[in-house]
């Protein structure tokens, strides 16, 4: 009973071990479902479960009905013409990432926006080009026509490079496809859990290396360079030499617009950001730029007085679907693997902010649906992977967006410029889009900050930062990606495997325990460790329990068993020849010296060296902490009990449980009784069900709390003369009162004895 007394609080109840506990309280018989059940309940049929499945599949069936058409029309209508107008830029700003025509980008600025309008389950993101994934597939598209990029260059003929282009553009349809492929069968498969493998530490150091890629990537269009195409490792590098090479050859025309367009993109983004607040809606400053941009350089002619590079044909309408290319699929299935994991990872991500932010509920097994169909629509179309970019999605959410009719119509306005007036973004520089793309690419960037915050907070997570930001620089984003997360999953081993274990001990004298070196006032009761262990036991890390075990008590428990046994055999042979007589002061020696030798008995021997203490073939009982005759040597040990703090171990598999029953044997023929505490029922349940206990380590070594433990012991060294039966020691008690800054106001044991603790 727990009673409440100001800020004290008082319990009275009976010392607890797990079987003691289990008769007074006796649990519910619970059916746990099977596998089988699971399936009988996954096939059978209702029109309930027919609705739900619906209403999963079409979320825009739930949330459309429920439409306020007077509060929420005009904001929707806001947000999308202005996420529509960006949308536009970055759609031909990010082709230029793909190496594509900037045509192109406009087809995936549409499709997996109409997709998602009926698929997807977040109401604010808007669908589209991200320039993290329009690289990850340049990079796939670089990689794969490499060779016909070659052969363009040593021929002027623009018949050729025409054909050049449009390998690109189908390697990069094709690589859509599979990723969306990839993407419909992890939401069909219910595997939208896979993205937990990506860690915000991860995301944040992959995403400000796709930034540096991308950043590096649009220099010669800046620049105005002809620069050859590295995927390799180190690409990075060879890339920036290839341009500082010939930085002589820059076009000072297209250098001094994008400087200009970059500075002024810069600082009205600082502004629509510093005075959010205030703007009824953010600046459209790339619209505003895009056409002033677009109308000089018609006006002066740049293209042909400067010799700059133009957006140039932009074909009206749509061109009819095709099939992929089935060969690309074998070279480009690791990537589109990734390409697929990183689009819903970024996607989900900025839903998530979203959906916490205006409280409805979000599908992640649906949003790899939504995505992956609009991925396998976009790439028949010609268009290139999609997910939601950063700045996209904040002006959809910030202009007002209420629902995904804001992004259906921010499609519209792409589809206005795809079908009418694309022409008129003909004369448009390719440096000036270059420029766009980098003044998106601030937030990424500004991640770099991230690694201060991490190192204050968790060293770990600070290095996935590292690692991730070096690999995907160094091997590419692609292999990048593979390399970091295989060495994420590595971290997670080192903390599992080497868990920081921890001696404790009793704190204010009440039935609190605590890391003993972290406190001045503490008390350990004579001849008691407590041990606590922090994390899973399992096959890789039960050495390291073992070893870190034996540091804490200071002693090898196998160690004193076989020099115990080697004693024993000693102080047989002296029994049996009659050279040894024991008197009440202790044993008596005729002999001055035993020759034997402990090589032979280490050798020989071994496995008998580890069997149990048997003595009960002697006349007499051995005190191995007291005085032995001859030269025998026996460590003497202190420790009486042990208790290992298991509060912490969520599981055991079955390698630690072969080394966890060794570790116990071992203290048991030592005579160190060893208790466990803080598992829950399964835990015990899984050992019995593996057969763990047998007639020297039992299920009575089970209790409650460390403080059932402790007075256990306690209460069982001080009347360990008495003849009590279990129930007569179920029936003590202990009462204590404690107050809430940990110091005891009182204590007493409910027991014959007074009990000092």
């Amino acid at each position: 009973m727990i009673e409440p007394i100001g800020n004290q609080y008082i319990v009275a109840r009976p010392v607890y071990s797990k079987n003691a506990f289990g008769e007074d309280h006796k649990k519910k018989d619970r059916h746990h479902k099977t596998f089988l059940d699971h399936v009988k309940e996954g096939c059978r049929c209702s029109s309930q479960k027919a609705k739900r499945i619906a209403l999963s599949l079409f979320p825009i069936a739930s949330w459309l009905p429920a439409y306020r058409i007077k509060e929420w029309l005009l904001s929707d209508i806001v947000s999308g013409i202005s996420t529509g107008l960006v949308a536009v830029l970055q759609g031909l700003a990010f082709a230029l990432l793909v190496t594509i025509p900037p045509g192109y980008g406009l087809y995936t600025a549409f499709f997996p926006v109409i997709v998602y309008f009926f698929l997807g389950t977040s109401r604010h993101i808007s669908v589209g080009p991200f320039p993290v994934l329009s690289m990850m597939v340049g990079a796939v598209v670089t990689r794969v026509t490499s060779d016909a990029s070659g052969a363009a260059m040593d021929v002027s003929n623009s018949s050729m490079s025409t054909t050049l282009d449009q390998h690109k553009v189908m390697v990069a349809a094709t690589v859509t496809v599979l990723s969306g492929i990839i993407q419909l069968a992890m939401g069909i498969l219910q595997i939208g859990f896979v993205v937990i493998y990506l860690s915000d530490s991860l995301i944040s150091g992959f995403t400000t290396a796709a930034a540096v890629h991308v950043l590096v990537s649009q220099l010669k269009f800046m620049f105005q360079l002809s620069v050859p195409a590295h995927t390799d490792p180190f690409s990075i590098f060879k890339v920036l030499h290839s341009i500082f090479s010939q930085i002589e050859n820059t076009n000072i025309a297209d250098l001094v617009t994008s400087l200009i367009i970059l500075l002024v993109v810069f600082v009205v983004k600082e502004i629509n950001q510093r005075y959010k607040a205030k703007l009824p809606v953010p600046i459209p400053i790339e619209l505003i730029m895009t056409v002033i941009a677009t109308g000089v350089s018609y006006g002066f002619d740049f293209e042909h007085r400067f010799n700059v590079t133009v957006v140039g044909n932009m074909q009206s309408g749509f061109q009819s679907p095709v099939a992929p290319d089935v060969a690309v699929f074998q070279e480009t299935i690791g990537d589109s693997f990734a390409i697929a994991i990183v689009g819903f990872a970024v996607a989900f991500s900025v839903a998530s902010v979203y959906s916490l932010k205006y409280d409805y509920p979000l599908d992640g097994n649906q949003e790899l649906i939504a995505l992956g169909l609009g991925n396998i629509f976009t790439g028949s179309f010609r268009g290139f992977a999609s997910s939601t970019a950063l700045s996209r999605s904040g002006v959809q959410e910030s202009t007002g967006g209420k629902t995904q009719i804001a992004g259906f119509l921010s499609a519209m306005i792409v589809l206005i410029v795809i079908v009418a007036i694309g022409f008129l973004l003909e004369p448009l520089q390719k440096s000036v889009l270059a420029a766009l793309a980098l003044g998106n690419l601030k937030g990424m960037l500004m991640q770099f900050t991230e690694i201060r915050r991490l190192w204050r907070k968790d060293k770990y997570d600070c290095l996935i930062w590292i690692v991730t930001f070096i690999c995907a620089i160094v091997l590419g984003l692609g292999l990048g990606l593979a390399a970091s997360i295989a060495f994420q999953l590595l971290t997670i081993v080192f903390r599992t495997q080497f868990p920081k274990c921890s001696t404790l001990a009793n704190v204010g004298r009440s039935n609190i325990y605590k890391n003993k070196k972290d406190y001045f006032e503490i008390y350990e009761p004579e001849g008691v460790k407590i041990f606590r262990c922090p994390s899973p036991i399992y096959f890789a890390n039960i050495s390291f329990f073992k070893q870190k075990l034996i540091d804490a008590i200071g002693f090898s428990p196998l160690r004193i068993l076989r020099k115990r046994n080697k004693a024993l055999k000693k102080i047989r042979k002296l029994q049996k020849k009659g050279l040894l007589q024991v008197t009440p002061k202790g044993f008596i020696c005729t002999v001055d010296d035993l020759k034997d030798s402990d090589e032979e008995l280490d050798n020989n021997q071994i496995e008998e060296l580890d069997q149990p203490i048997n003595t009960a073939d002697l006349p007499f009982q051995i005190d191995w902490n007291g005085d032995l005759p001859l030269n025998i040597v026996v460590p003497k040990i202190s420790l009486h009990s042990l208790i290992l703090d298991f509060s912490a171990v969520s599981f055991l598999d079955i390698s630690s449980m072969r080394g966890l029953k060794t570790i116990l044997q071992e203290f048991t023929r030592i005579q160190v009784d060893v208790y466990i505490v803080g598992t829950d029922d399964d835990f015990v349940e899984k050992l019995t069900r593996c057969e763990f206990f047998d007639d020297e380590v039992n299920d009575s070594i089970f209790f409650l709390t460390i403080h059932d433990a402790v007075l256990h012991i306690l209460m069982k060294k001080d009347y360990s003369t008495s003849k009590l039966s279990p129930n007569q020691e179920k029936e003590m008690k202990y009462d204590f009162t404690i107050n809430t800054n940990g110091g005891l106001r009182n204590r007493e044991c409910q027991v014959p004895v007074e009990t000092k603790f």
